[in-house]
């Protein structure tokens, strides 16, 4: 029992003394909103980039001397197109989201406090799989013997790297950024036995505005 109590007390000192030394040197919640350009970077089958939302949450401190700390959750919708033939045979493309959701950890670099940081480091991306219009999830994908529901079944958790820059005054800022998955994204589809070796690795060019409370 008095363990526990001191530890309670020790828990009640770090809170107090955190709280504290945000108050005094500005940390932040920030609310974002903005677009995204999903391109999906294989040799597969061809692909078109296309826009996509995002919104989400974000908490800024002090880390050390002229670094920040940004710990953020983003929720996303990501679009891109993929060619293929109607069942028409005539050549069309079809659209495919993937909803997800990604929980970063970045270090940011202070260059004009308040108004100009530099920021990279972690994102893990949790996903579900591509989806398509249900009248068009037949379609044959150009150039393969696949159709679009054979490439659905994705890799549900992805890392990426990103860097970024934000700018803009102490409560209304801009960030832009870029990630990149340094992993096979298509991997999933390597079990399903389809007659094809999948790579394909995402990029992905974010443009949001935060505002900080």
């Amino acid at each position: 029992m008095k363990k526990r109590y001191a530890v309670y007390v020790l828990l009640m000192i770090t809170f107090t003394t955190a709280a504290q030394y945000g108050y005094r040197d500005s940390n932040r919640i920030g609310i974002s909103f903005g677009v995204n350009q999903f391109t999906l970077n294989t040799t597969n089958f061809q692909t078109k980039p296309d826009l996509g939302w995002n919104g989400g949450l974000s908490v800024r401190g002090n880390f050390y001397d002229n670094w920040d700390m940004v710990y953020a959750i983003q929720f996303s919708e990501n679009n891109f197109t993929v060619a293929t033939k109607s069942k028409f045979l005539a050549n069309e493309d079809v659209n495919l989201k993937l909803a997800s959701a990604q929980i970063s950890l970045q270090l940011s670099y202070v260059i004009v406090e308040n108004h100009l940081t530099f920021e990279f480091g972690p994102i893990l991306q949790v996903g579900g799989k591509f989806k398509s219009e249900y009248d068009k999830e037949n379609n044959n994908i150009s150039g393969t013997n696949l159709i679009v529901k054979d490439i659905e079944d994705i890799s549900k958790f992805n890392f990426y790297p990103t860097i970024g820059v934000t700018a803009g005054v102490k409560h209304f800022r801009l960030n832009i950024s870029y990630q990149y998955v340094i992993n096979n994204m298509l991997e999933n589809l390597n079990t399903k036995n389809l007659g094809y070796n999948f790579k394909g690795n995402p990029g992905i060019l974010n443009g949001n505005i935060i505002l900080y409370l």
